[in-house]
């Protein structure tokens, strides 16, 4: 189910969402269950999936085995969900507003949200984020079709672009990346696409290229490679490092040669932090044990082998990339493990 922030529909939504993803307990214990939502993205991106190693990683539903047994080394009652939704702009908007206990979000999104700065300029401040933890690097994929005689990011200029849909944190970057290269969206035969229509249409003749800023690898650019030739699209050279030095969120990035069927070289790229966020509003001994339990020996196995960027997820980067303030909560168990100074 895909669930999009749009008033009275989303607590519906969620309501079916969560009925249809997790057992029923038994009626003794729903009275101790607390349920935790995690936004993610569409389910053809890394957000998504990792959302769900982390739900699976942070609960300990009422009833089940304890750690010691073999059984969740989560938060003892708790029930956390990944949800599907937009993206990072959604996602900060829907944890401001207090729809959801939490969600992932690029970093650049996350700072310009919280200070009401870059593509937030003129909105109101969302002063309620808080930072949980920094996952995973998120590489900035250009895809075309490769006899679309793409072979830079000038060459969209007149071609059938889609830039993602609104409320996603790939639009956002893709119109940095153009500006970058002096390119304007009325400049390109531009489309608002989520990730999974936009392959869609590639693979139909209907798109020349997409953008999508996602973990590589990207499940939903493995099935289009699967049965599409495609070819990724460097950004690079003087443009990418304009677009670094004017926002501190861009690092240089590489997508490895075979991270997709027919990709046989290295492709120069940028990417982002993707980061965990909340709000302020939540319990500081909530976010501890959530925070906890991320970083626990069982939570290490779980996302070693449950993704390929669940093995980035580690301590020694857990507090890079974060320009907005830390949750109480997190704050305090990074500082009893000695990750910030006491």
């Amino acid at each position: 189910m895909r669930v999009r922030w749009n008033g009275t529909g989303l607590l519906a939504a969620i309501s079916a969402f969560i009925v249809a993803l997790v057992p029923a307990p038994p009626a003794a214990a729903q009275d101790d269950m607390l349920f935790f939502r995690i936004a993610t993205a569409g389910r053809t991106g890394t957000y998504f999936p990792i959302g769900g190693l982390v739900s699976t990683a942070i609960s300990a539903p009422p009833g089940s085995r304890s750690c010691e047994e073999g059984g969740a080394c989560g938060v003892p009652d708790l029930v956390a969900t990944a949800l599907t939704s937009n993206g990072s702009v959604a996602n900060v908007n829907a944890i401001g507003f207090g729809l959801v206990e939490s969600g992932f979000s690029q970093s650049d999104v996350a700072y310009w949200a919280q200070t009401g700065t870059g593509p937030f300029l003129g909105k109101k401040p969302i002063e309620n984020l808080r930072a949980i933890a920094n996952l995973y690097p998120e590489s900035l994929h250009l895809v075309t079709a490769r006899d679309a005689g793409i072979a830079s990011v000038t060459d969209l200029q007149g071609k059938r672009v889609s830039l993602d849909e609104p409320g996603s944190g790939t639009l956002v970057e893709a119109r940095i990346v153009l500006n970058a290269y002096e390119l304007d969206e009325r400049d390109l035969d531009t489309e608002y696409l989520a990730p999974d229509k936009a392959a869609e249409k590639l693979a139909n003749g209907e798109l020349d290229a997409f953008f999508f800023v996602s973990g590589y690898p990207a499940e939903g650019i493995q099935q289009l490679a699967a049965r599409f030739p495609i070819r990724l699209v460097p950004v690079g050279g003087a443009p990418a490092q304009e677009v670094i030095r004017q926002n501190r969120f861009f690092s240089e990035h590489v997508i490895p040669a075979g991270s997709y069927e027919g990709q046989e070289d290295d492709i120069e790229t940028l990417s982002v932090g993707a980061l965990w966020l909340t709000s302020a509003e939540q319990p500081d001994e909530l976010i501890y044990g959530v925070t906890e339990a991320l970083w626990n020996d069982a939570s290490r196995k779980l996302l070693d082998e449950g993704h390929a960027k669940g093995r980035l997820i580690v301590t020694d980067t857990a507090l890079d990339n974060i320009a907005i303030p830390l949750h109480p909560g997190a704050e305090r168990y990074y500082r009893e493990t000695g990750l910030l100074p006491k």
